[in-house]
């Protein structure tokens, strides 16, 4: 339970707080560098200076009540964990008198009370807007894995209903640009990654021009009962490819290598990469440049960068420099 006496985020305005606590208190309290001001006229607590929702909160309390939090900070407020949070990034009206400054990423925006809504006390931006407005301007590492991750927040069921409403938003939207490359990697998108790193070589795959791969492809024997989770998988020409650049690794180099294996037993092409393969990515793309040859698959014609495009601000949403 929060015990914060400066709210449930741990934020207030200084004015509210003399108010609450008297100046004298709060003089005490700032002195003390129990409460410290991350901006002008704004407290929060000390041990929570680092909290993005604190942040968030702190942001939103400076800024006045026209504002709202939206892009990747919008995205932690909905539950979302694949991309950085801060600094605090905050949309507000054409004319208001907020700047961008350390800490605070400030943008402008026409309709913002369309999409706007509470989460956990906060004004924020609905997740559909959140997640169209990621897609056209955020780097497409980012932009797909925020994409995988909402679609797994949204039942299997549902996931395509959901796809075609974001697919939507794109078309709707009043700048064009960003919305091409916006569209393609929603669709690159399967909501079945289970971490940040497997939707970023989902990226690489992609962009390097290679058919979409099925993403923690299940393969069954002949009972019907799973013999191994593949990370990518193209089934038909049994090709995978086991990225072993995270943690869950780590520690079962040999149990990894065994269980390859016994996947090539079975007539498969396994390729192993590694985190060094995102940035580089020479060395697997010439191996399952290879792979797809051996199985009697062309891709010497594969278009690259097709995930990459050109990123803009939405001319409605630009960032506001400080001045000077």
């Amino acid at each position: 339970m929060d015990t914060s006496p400066l709210g449930p985020h741990g934020a207030l305005s200084r004015q509210d707080a003399i108010a609450r606590f008297g100046p004298q208190e709060v003089r005490r309290m700032q002195e003390s560098a129990r409460w410290r001001a991350p901006w002008p006229g704004v407290l929060v607590d000390e041990d929570r200076l680092a909290d993005p929702l604190t942040r968030a909160c702190a942001a939103l309390v400076f800024a006045g009540p026209n504002a709202v939090l939206g892009g990747r900070t919008a995205a932690y407020v909905h539950g979302c964990r694949s991309v950085e949070p801060l600094p605090v990034h905050l949309v507000v009206p054409y004319g208001h008198w907020l700047r961008t400054r350390p800490g605070l990423e400030v943008h402008n925006a026409r309709f913002i009370d369309p999409d706007r809504e509470v989460r956990d006390g906060l004004a924020v931006f609905n997740l559909e807007r959140v997640l169209t407005d990621m897609l056209c301007r955020a780097r497409p590492t980012d932009a797909l894995a925020l994409a995988d991750e909402v679609l797994a927040m949204v039942d299997p069921g549902g996931r395509e209903a959901y796809r075609k409403l974001i697919a939507q938003r794109l078309e709707r939207r009043r700048d064009p640009r960003g919305t091409r490359r916006g569209a393609r990697i929603l669709a690159v998108a399967t909501g079945r990654a289970e971490s940040p790193a497997e939707s970023w070589f989902l990226w690489r795959i992609v962009d390097c021009g290679f058919p979409v791969p099925e993403v923690n492809w299940s393969l069954r024997g002949p009972d019907g009962r799973e013999v191994r989770r593949l990370d990518y998988a193209w089934p038909q020409l049994r090709i995978a490819v086991e990225y072993n650049g995270y943690a869950v690794h780590a520690d079962r180099t040999a149990e990894d290598a065994a269980r390859n294996d016994d996947l090539r037993r079975r007539g498969w092409i396994v390729i192993v990469v590694e985190a060094e393969d995102l940035a580089s990515p020479g060395r697997f793309e010439a191996a399952l440049t290879r792979a797809f040859r051996e199985r009697g698959a062309d891709v010497s014609g594969r278009a690259r960068g097709a995930l990459r495009g050109l990123r803009h601000r939405d001319p409605d949403e630009r960032r506001v420099r400080a001045a000077g």
